[in-house]
């Protein structure tokens, strides 16, 4: 049996400080994990070079697992809208990696991931990383809660997309 029954899923939790990413198997319906990660960026470095690091790292993971989707996390405005515009550069320079390559991507708002994996849109960050950990049978729980996140989308772009299937 070749691999073409697997679909491979990398959830993308995007920030400029910290971007997400997990992947994961899909076969016969079962979700099996792979990796999780973390891309960090130093603050003390210019906007544009952490944007760059950002990319480079997107198409490093992306070469390295070669998912056949992918699931981002919506940007999340709160209370601080300006706090948004770094997330959404970031969020821009991994789409168009993710584009680049052809891959088709998934977006999710922070509750329907939330809801998703936890069952509540009111669940918070450990209650995320204890439910992915449930999910896909890890030892502990995934940190830091952006990884947690991250697969979080991929479980959840792999349970819909199964639905739709």
């Amino acid at each position: 049996m070749g691999n073409e029954n697997i679909r491979r899923i990398l959830g993308i939790d995007p920030g400029l400080a910290s971007t997400g990413w997990g992947v994961l198997d899909v076969k016969d319906g079962y979700i099996c994990y792979i990796d999780h990660g973390v891309i960090i960026t130093k603050p003390d470095i210019q906007r544009c070079d952490r944007l760059f690091f950002i990319l480079q790292s997107i198409r490093a993971i992306i070469e390295k697992y070669n998912p056949t989707e992918a699931a981002i996390e919506n940007l999340y405005f709160g209370k601080n809208v300006s706090s948004a515009i770094p997330v959404a550069e970031a969020r821009g320079v991994i789409c168009a990696a993710v584009a680049e390559k052809g891959i088709p991507l998934r977006e999710l708002t922070p509750n329907a991931i939330k809801k998703g994996v936890v069952g509540s849109v009111s669940a918070g960050k450990k209650q995320v990383q204890e439910m992915v950990k449930i999910i896909l049978g890890l030892e502990k729980a995934p940190k830091p809660d952006h990884a947690a996140d991250a697969l979080g989308a991929a479980i959840c772009a792999a349970n819909t997309s199964m639905l739709i299937a």
